[in-house]
């Protein structure tokens, strides 16, 4: 599917095949490929590393343009399971245009950052400093996520939630893997800026782009590390409520197994104490029989251990 774009006022605007200056190709079928390779002369190698998941980003410096394979947040649907998955996209950034790449439709242009846009040079960047603002709603969502599964783990029995931690986990290395990569993207951009002529104002912004993306990789670090240190506190926990619930559930069977040996006493066929069939012979039973549960759960309590149900 593509989608044009032009620079009108500052602002990026839908054009059409004409006025187009931006050129978003959404997950593009053969015959677009076909026109990229042929009309653009866009590298085989480099056009289907902008769809490659597993792409590391980095920057590739051809006659007629530059190349960008950088790494945005995958899109998180109910359907991943708390895995917050990353994606490759590219940007091939020529005189007159700029070709973009993505493997998904996604809202690039919107919001206050794409306000006042004075160039092709000065779009790719801004595209990339939105990439790290979605990093960072992403990690903020992770730890929200991670609130919440921590209150349920200290009274659930199950695993499910620590399962889910450990989802969380996973997304938050494929997260650092992803903002480090980028990292290097925007180094090399920074160290090549004399020979892309890029503006005072492209540095400017260059270099905000660069302490965003370290103080990013340096959240993502903070939530990765504190995730990893507290998961085998947290599956201990699991195995504490469990060993408590066996505890109860063991109280529980022995204050019924008291009151049985005391009727099945009773109930054996030999001589025993009350067989001359006394009216009150029943209740006289039943009320041992009580009073035995009644005094093992007193003798249990002053050992100073609570029951929990």
């Amino acid at each position: 599917m593509l989608k044009r774009f032009q620079l009108l006022e500052n602002k990026v605007v839908e054009a059409d095949s004409k006025q187009a200056q931006i050129l978003v190709y959404v997950n593009p079928d053969e015959s677009e490929k076909k026109l990229l390779l042929d009309v653009c002369k866009l590298d085989e190698h480099t056009l289907n590393s902008a769809l490659d998941p597993d792409e590391l980003s980095r920057l590739e410096i051809e006659s007629d343009h530059v190349a960008m394979i950088f790494k945005r947040p995958k899109n998180y649907s109910s359907k991943d399971h708390f895995l917050f998955k990353v994606s490759s996209a590219g940007l091939f950034l020529f005189k007159d245009r700029l070709i973009m790449v993505l493997p998904e439709d996604v809202q690039m242009f919107s919001g206050k950052l794409f306000g006042k846009v004075t160039s092709l040079v000065d779009c790719c960047l801004r595209i990339l400093s939105r990439t790290i603002y979605h990093y960072i709603e992403h990690l903020k969502v992770i730890n929200m996520i991670t609130d919440s599964l921590e209150e349920k783990i200290n009274t659930s029995m199950e695993n499910k939630y620590l399962l889910n931690l450990f989802t969380l986990e996973k997304s938050l290395v494929y997260y650092l893997n992803a903002i480090s990569s980028n990292g290097s993207l925007i180094e090399r951009l920074k160290n090549n800026s004399s020979k892309f002529g890029f503006s005072q104002d492209n540095i400017e912004l260059l270099d905000d782009i660069i302490i965003e993306n370290s103080q990013c990789n340096r959240q993502a670090e903070i939530y990765s590390n504190i995730l990893s240190g507290l998961m085998d506190a947290r599956a201990s926990i699991v195995g504490n409520n469990l060993n408590q619930l066996m505890k109860t559930l063991n109280i529980i069977t022995i204050g019924i197994m008291v009151p049985t040996l005391v009727v099945s006493a009773f109930s054996m066929n030999v001589a025993m104490p009350l067989d001359n069939q006394h009216p009150l012979t029943f209740w006289f039973i039943m009320g041992l029989a009580l009073l035995s549960v009644v005094l093992f759960f007193l003798i249990w309590s002053r050992r100073g251990d609570n029951i929990r149900f």
